[in-house]
C-alpha cells in the first residue's frame, strides 16, 4: 500500500477548509441554538421550582386556612352550646318564678275566699244572734244584764266580737 503524499495533503487542507466552513456557518449556530435551548431548559426548571414552591406555600397557606375555619367552628359550636344553656337556664329560671307568682296568686287568693268565707260566717252568726236574742225575749227573761251575758257568751263561744 503505498500513501499518495499529495492527496494526502490535499485532503487534509480540504478537510481544514471544510472544518472552517462548517466551524463558521453550521457549528456556529448549531451551538447556538444547542446554548439557548439549554437556558431555556435551565429557565423552566427554574420555573418550575418556583412554581413547586409557591404550590407548596399555596398549599401550606390552605392548610392554614382550613385549620382556622375549623377553628372558628369549633368556636362557634361552643358559643352557641353556651348560648342554649344560657337560654335553658334563664327559661328555668322564668319558669320558676312564673310558678312562684302563680303559688303566691293562688295563696293570696285561697286566703281572700277565706276571708270572705270568714266574714260571710259572721254575718250568718249575728243573724243567729238576733235570732236567739229573739227566742230569749220570747222566754221573757227578767233581767236586761242576764240577756246581754247570754249574747255575749254565746258570740265568745262562736268566735265572733268580744
Amino acid at each position: 500500500m503505498s500513501i499518495n503524499i499529495p492527496s494526502f495533503i490535499l485532503a487534509l487542507i480540504a478537510f481544514a477548509i471544510l472544518y472552517l466552513l462548517l466551524n463558521k456557518y453550521a457549528f456556529g449556530p448549531l451551538f447556538s441554538i444547542m446554548e439557548k435551548r439549554r437556558e431555556l431548559v435551565l429557565q423552566q426548571m427554574n420555573e418550575a421550582a418556583q412554581t413547586r414552591e409557591q404550590a407548596v406555600a399555596y398549599v401550606e397557606e390552605q392548610k392554614q386556612a382550613l385549620e382556622a375555619a375549623r377553628k372558628e367552628a369549633y368556636e362557634i359550636i361552643e358559643q352557641s352550646k353556651q348560648t342554649s344553656s344560657k337560654q335553658a337556664d334563664l327559661l328555668m329560671a322564668q319558669a320558676k318564678e312564673e310558678a312562684a307568682r302563680i303559688k303566691d296568686d293562688a295563696v293570696r287568693e285561697i286566703a281572700s275566699e277565706k276571708n270572705k268565707a270568714v266574714q260571710e260566717l259572721r254575718s250568718e252568726v249575728g243573724a243567729v244572734s238576733v235570732k236567739i236574742a229573739s227566742k230569749l225575749l220570747e222566754k221573757e227573761v227578767s233581767s236586761d244584764s242576764v240577756q246581754e251575758e247570754l249574747v255575749d257568751q254565746y258570740l265568745k263561744e262562736v268566735g265572733g266580737r268580744p
